[in-house]
């Protein structure tokens, strides 16, 4: 009697842990953001983190759009933010 062994090969499905990375810290950027003055200090860095992930898993050909959607957020607050400081320094100025 002779003894069959099957081998079974499972492969993973290929992830980008980059566009996770940059669409959850374009959502935790666009809560910070939107809280006044607070937005300014805290969500500044995770603007600049799902800018930089977005671009680099905008690379890879799976799950591009998890980074093209951070990469959006992170520039959308980034963009918001400099207008708001720039109208805060104008009414405070008194013009």
């Amino acid at each position: 009697m002779e003894e069959q062994t099957t081998r079974l090969i499972v492969e993973k499905p290929e992830g980008n842990g980059l566009a996770v990375a940059s669409l959850v810290l374009g959502i935790i950027g666009v809560v910070f953001g939107f809280i006044p003055f607070i937005g300014i200090f805290f969500g500044f860095l995770f603007w600049v983190l799902a800018i930089i992930f977005g671009f680099i898993g905008m690379k890879k050909d799976v799950k591009k759009g998890l980074a093209i959607s951070g990469l959006i957020m992170g520039a959308f607050m980034f963009i918001y933010q400099i207008g708001f400081v720039t109208l805060l320094g104008i009414g405070a100025s008194g013009y």
